[in-house]
Order: C-alpha cells, then sequence, then structure tokens
C-alpha cells in the first residue's frame, strides 16, 4: 500500500448540526481494496467512542458511505450514518458509559479515518491512511444560551436566530435529574425558543421541584418572553419528563399547553415523593439480568388507579412515542393505558402515537449512540446499573424517524415556519 497514491477522504459537510446528514467519500483507491471507515470520539468526560464499517473500494476506487455496502464492523449495510450511530466505548473502557453533551456551546468533534484492511481493533496503535475531522453542533450560529434563575426556578433558555416572534417549548427530562440543554439547543436551532428545565437536584430545588407551580412557572417563563409567540407554546418530555408533560395537561390550570410530545413516559405521579422513594415502595418488582443489571418495566402496576394521572383531562393535542422494547417502563402498555383512558372520555381525537419495534427507551435525537445499559444514579448515594433496552440498528432508524415526525408534528401545532430554521 505504501506504492499508491494516497486516498482521498472528504466529509460533507464537515461542519453541521446534529440532526443533519453528512456524505463520507473515499477516493483515489485501488479497485478492489478492502478497507475501514473508522470514526472516534474523544467525550467530555476524557472516555473514547468509536464506530467502524469494512468497504471495498469499487471499479473506479471509490466509495460512498450513503451508497455502498458495510460487510462488516459495528454497522452493516448501506448505512449513511453509521458512522455515528453505531458508535460504542472503546475495549477497556469504564462500564456503563453513556455519551452526553453538557457543553452545547461548542462542537462534538469526531476524526474519520481509513485505515487498510478490515480491522476490529487497535486502531490507535497504526496510522490511517488518511483523516479528516468534522464537528456536529447543536447550536446553529446566531441561537442565544440564556441563563434562567427566576424566583426557584432554574434552567436554560435557547432562542433561535432572528427577531421572532417564534413558538416555545418547556423541554423536560428524566429522573436522572439536573440540566440537560442539548435538546432544547437543537430544537432553538430548528426555530423554537425552548427552555430546558432544571430540576430533580440534589441542591436548593429539592424541596419545590417536584410542585406543579414549579412546571407552570418555567412554562410561563417562556410564554412570557418577547421573542415568543405566547399561545404557541408546547410541552416535550422524555421518560419521567413525559410524566410530567402528562400530569401538567392533565391537572394544571394555569397553563395550557397546545401540544404535548412524550416519549416512553408513564401515567403514574406520586406527589411530593423523589424517583428514588417511588422506586422503593415498588422494589419488590424489580428483576436483575446476569450482571446484575437492573430491569424496571415490571415496577408499574397498570391494574391499579393509584396515583394514576387522569389523562382523561387533557384537552391539547399528545403525541406518544413508544419503544416496543422498553425495559425501562412499560412504554406500550401505557400509551395503551393512555389511549384507553382517553378515548372513553371522548379524547381520543386528541392523540397520536408512534410505536417503534426493536427501539428502547432513551430515544433521542437522530444519529445518537444507543444505550442498552448505563449507569443511574438512583439515590444521593447509590448508582445502578439500569436497562433501558433497543438494539441498535432499530433504536437508531427509530430515533431518526422520530426526530422527523416529533418536528413536523410541532411545526403543525405550534405554526412554526421552516424558514425558521437555521443551518449551519
Amino acid at each position: 500500500m505504501a506504492s499508491l497514491t494516497t486516498p482521498l477522504l472528504s466529509v460533507a459537510p464537515t461542519r453541521a448540526l446534529v440532526d443533519e446528514k453528512f456524505k463520507v467519500r473515499v477516493e483515489n483507491l485501488p479497485a478492489g481494496l478492502p478497507f475501514t471507515l473508522h470514526s472516534l470520539h474523544l467525550s467530555e468526560d476524557n472516555d473514547y467512542w468509536e464506530a467502524f464499517g469494512h468497504y471495498v473500494s469499487n471499479y473506479n476506487g471509490t466509495v460512498c458511505v450513503s451508497e455502498q455496502l458495510s460487510l462488516g464492523g459495528t454497522y452493516m449495510g448501506r448505512e449513511p450514518m453509521g458512522l455515528l450511530w453505531s458508535l460504542r466505548p472503546i475495549p477497556g473502557s469504564r462500564k456503563g458509559l453513556r455519551l452526553r453533551k453538557m457543553d452545547v456551546s461548542s462542537p462534538l468533534l469526531y476524526t474519520i479515518s481509513v485505515y487498510s484492511g478490515h480491522l476490529a481493533e487497535g486502531f490507535r496503535d497504526q496510522t490511517p491512511l488518511a483523516s479528516v475531522l468534522t464537528e456536529r453542533w447543536y447550536m446553529a450560529p446566531g441561537v442565544q444560551r440564556i441563563s434562567i434563575k427566576q424566583n426557584t426556578v432554574r434552567g436554560t433558555l435557547f432562542l433561535p436566530p432572528g427577531l421572532g416572534p417564534c413558538p416555545g417549548l418547556l423541554d423536560l427530562w428524566g429522573g436522572g435529574g439536573g440540566l440537560i440543554e442539548y435538546r432544547a439547543a437543537i430544537l432553538a436551532s430548528n426555530g423554537y425558543a425552548a427552555f430546558a428545565l432544571k430540576y430533580l437536584t440534589s441542591g436548593e430545588l429539592e424541596t419545590a421541584e417536584l410542585e406543579m407551580n414549579y412546571f407552570e412557572t418555567a412554562f410561563n417563563i417562556v410564554k412570557d418572553h418577547p421573542r415568543v409567540i405566547p399561545d404557541k407554546i408546547g410541552i416535550v418530555g422524555l421518560s419521567f419528563g413525559a410524566t410530567m408533560a402528562l400530569h401538567l395537561a392533565s391537572e394544571s390550570n394555569a397553563i395550557k399547553p397546545c401540544c404535548c410530545v412524550c416519549i416512553n413516559g408513564h401515567n403514574f405521579y406520586s406527589h411530593g415523593k423523589s424517583i428514588g422513594e417511588i422506586l422503593t415502595l415498588r422494589k419488590s418488582k424489580l428483576r436483575l439480568e446476569e450482571d446484575n443489571n437492573q430491569i424496571w418495566r415490571h415496577m408499574y402496576d397498570l391494574s391499579s388507579d393509584t396515583n394514576k394521572i387522569d389523562v382523561g383531562k387533557i384537552n391539547c393535542p399528545m403525541l406518544l412515542v413508544c419503544g416496543e422494547d422498553d425495559q425501562n417502563l412499560p412504554a406500550v402498555e401505557v400509551a395503551d393505558d393512555i389511549e384507553r383512558i382517553m378515548c372513553a372520555a371522548g379524547k381520543g381525537h386528541l392523540l397520536s402515537r408512534i410505536n417503534y419495534p426493536g427501539a428502547g427507551h432513551l430515544i433521542e435525537v437522530p444519529y445518537s449512540p444507543h444505550f442498552r445499559v448505563t449507569a443511574f444514579r438512583e439515590t444521593k448515594t447509590q448508582t445502578v446499573m439500569v436497562v433501558w433496552g433497543g438494539h441498535t440498528k432499530p433504536h437508531s432508524d427509530a430515533q431518526e424517524d422520530s426526530w422527523k415526525k416529533i418536528l413536523d408534528y410541532l411545526q403543525h401545532h405550534l405554526f412554526s415556519s421552516s424558514s425558521l430554521k437555521a443551518k449551519l
């Protein structure tokens, strides 16, 4: 290979939003040459993640990843974004890792490289034939990031470029708590004023954070912003965040969301109890895998109406996104229960739902890696290994498809204009 000319590797665009596709192309190869395309990412926690595909150059010495098949590696087949969605920790990494971008003002950096032959290990011990660095951003140029501290409410508001006005969103994450900004940032890059709310922390919000008025105040912070259309506010929630969206839509008299998107949530809410306290009450139904990874989906009693949210009171359009292999909670069964109750109350016309076979609990933005098991802080002092479920390929397909459908749904109900979307 040393006598051959250097391969030409290109990634276009080299700088893009995380929900945009790129095209990877290798040229100037001998015809019929086996080679490996490899991506490497160093996380903010200083852990290395990698993905790779095995290719053979065509008759003119070229491979276009979006058109040709990977014959092996961390993904197979015609997968334009396989070098991102099949990322996994490199061998020897810590157990239970989850790749999450905490500083959304900087990009995710991926080094895409070409290696001779079909390799499966030892990439860092070899010199690549060619490499390209590509950037993936959550914040488009012109998106504003504003820290919010109003009374007890804490979070981050992201505003899209331009003068507005624009629709607004309250963005709610799950039981892991804290301040997670990246989904709100990419929603702002798609034209929405999105407020990532901080809650379920171990700090100053511990007593107030689960009170409904905390979430109502956060909703109204978005509604009252001068750049926001006040009657075009929705809620997007994942896991416990989806539960809070259901709770607000059914019980709040102070706010009126235009629509809600609930990703793998449940319709139980124990007022005044922390996530740890709620789960402790159901520990007898906890199941373990052979590695003592915890499966929580059996800890919910759908036959009981105790502490169940009265979703029959919901008066706004509701989209349920369900992973059929969710091992954290029975997402499909919960959605069936919600549908039954809403239909019985004459609200069935407000409900839309999408089920994804093979998808797990953590359905996130497109091209994010799949996490079947990760470490989870159950209480202030205890971390456990939790099974989220899902299989990499169908889960990744679900993330890409659901994101498009979620954006279409929000645009339909919040009157977002495609011209509001900022592009890199």
